[in-house]
């Protein structure tokens, strides 16, 4: 039914200031928007390699970060990948349950190497070892 339909994903920050200078400045990511008026009628729109669109929206007071990985970075070395965001100030996220090494990577040997972290709306992001 939606095959040929264009989609894109999307989630909600608490500041749209705070998401366009983590995604854009931080992570460096291609970062457009509209809208008029304050933070809350603006909207970021991030494109992300190969052209898919993902839609950040501003929910303010109202916003609850998203307890699941709303996007994953495949990179092809997950310790520069982790390396450089430490260097950014960006500590790596660990969870019950999972064994870590030092850096804050997950390397088990049932899928690839990965480190969580948040966006500035408490939102987790993932880099994973492609």
């Amino acid at each position: 039914m939606f095959g040929s339909t264009p989609a894109f994903s999307s989630f909600s920050v608490d500041d749209i200031a705070a998401a366009r200078a983590f995604y854009g400045g931080v992570l460096g990511l291609p970062t457009g928007g509209e809208g008029e008026g304050g933070d809350e009628r603006q909207v970021l729109i991030l494109t992300l390699t190969g052209g898919a669109k993902v839609f950040v929206y501003p929910k303010g007071d109202r916003h609850v970060p998203a307890s699941f990985t709303v996007l994953n970075f495949q990179v092809d070395d997950i310790d520069a990948a982790v390396d450089a965001l430490v260097a950014k100030g960006i500590e790596p996220r660990r969870y019950p349950g999972f064994e870590f090494d030092a850096k804050g990577v997950c390397r088990d040997p049932r899928g690839p190497a990965i480190a969580w972290f948040t966006d500035p709306a408490d939102n987790v992001l993932a880099v994973l070892q492609s």
